[in-house]
């Protein structure tokens, strides 16, 4: 009888033994050893550092490259539990291009680095072309019109159609991340969304070509509507793909565009900004207004600091918001 116990026992355990040849346990995460861990940027302006200067050789318009990835873009000042930060992001991409122009360079990065941490953001260059409202919001100041009413009526349409194409790009990074032996719990993906670089309370004095032309109903609708209903789109993408999100759609308050008056050096956003030299130059008279409205190189490492800050939490989502003390910093939710 002991005998027919013992086999009986023995015959569960040889199924398991053949389950597990047949299906062995996944290696760790992409390479291991010695490799180095990275904190990788994809995404838009607001991830390359576009507005924020010294910008890496060969991103500044050499071979039409307008990429603008700078030493100052807030995911080379966050300070994360790495090795090393690598940028990857180029101003005016949205998903499509973050798919064709950035996701083979994550492919090769994954492969002979651990990438622990992705951070993405995209979107805005999309169905809501923000920078190009932006830019009709200008025009509108100059020819005295209404920019946020025309504007309003199909904005959340447009961020509608948006969601499904940041949810796509998310994918494919985490598509990507498979195929390098990654598991989706061995790294962290967190999507950011955008912060409004001008807010109600501009001096009437800047309203103009020297800082900020915009007319006042024009600059309450970008911060209280078009980029609220931005990070909402953005937050539902984020949920879809299960990646965590953090909010900056209230980062830039009182440190707006011109809201310092004479004063910029609290402003964590660019003025209008013109590159005169490049008016001259047929390459490059498409971008002379490239940097404005972007966060100067101030701003990115206020961003940088919240975004340190919330990846050293376990939080789902939280958001930025400046603090009494003149920094940026994190509420979680």
């Amino acid at each position: 009888m002991r005998r027919v116990l013992t086999v009986l026992v023995g015959v569960p355990l040889l199924a398991i033994l053949l389950i597990v040849s047949d299906h062995p346990f996944p290696p760790p995460a992409g390479p291991g050893g010695s490799a180095d861990t990275v904190l990788v940027g994809l995404g838009d302006s607001t991830m390359s550092g576009e507005g924020a200067g010294d910008y890496e050789p060969g991103t500044n318009g050499e071979n039409n490259n307008w990429c603008h990835r700078s030493r100052n873009a807030s995911v080379l000042k966050t300070a994360a539990d790495t090795d090393r930060a690598v940028n990857l992001a180029c101003s005016g991409a949205n998903s499509e291009k973050l798919r064709a122009d950035q996701i083979p360079a994550l492919r090769q990065l994954a492969a002979r680095s651990r990438v622990t941490t992705i951070v993405v953001a995209i979107g805005a260059n999309d169905d809501p072309r923000f920078s190009e409202v932006l830019n009709k919001c200008v025009e509108a100041w100059v020819r005295r019109a209404d920019c946020a009413t025309a504007w309003a009526r199909e904005w959340q349409t447009r961020v509608q159609r948006m969601v499904p194409k940041v949810q796509n790009a998310l994918n494919t990074v985490r598509q990507t991340m498979r195929d390098a032996g990654y598991l989706d719990s061995s790294y962290t993906l967190v999507v950011q969304s955008y912060a409004a670089p001008v807010g109600p309370g501009l001096p009437a004095r800047l309203q103009n070509l020297s800082g900020c032309p915009l007319r006042s109903n024009d600059v309450k609708w970008v911060r209280d509507n078009a980029v609220y209903d931005l990070s909402l789109g953005l937050r539902t993408a984020a949920e879809k793909t299960h990646a965590r999100f953090l909010d900056l759609a209230r980062a830039g308050e009182q440190h707006e565009a011109c809201v310092g008056g004479s004063d910029a050096s609290s402003e964590w956003f660019n003025r209008l900004a013109v590159d005169w030299d490049g008016i001259r130059d047929d390459n490059r008279k498409s971008h002379v207004l490239q940097e404005s409205f972007h966060p100067n190189a101030r701003g990115h490492a206020e961003i940088g600091r919240c975004l340190t800050e919330f990846l050293a939490t376990s939080s789902a989502a939280a958001s930025c918001v400046p603090r009494q003390d003149g920094t940026l910093g994190l509420s979680t939710e």
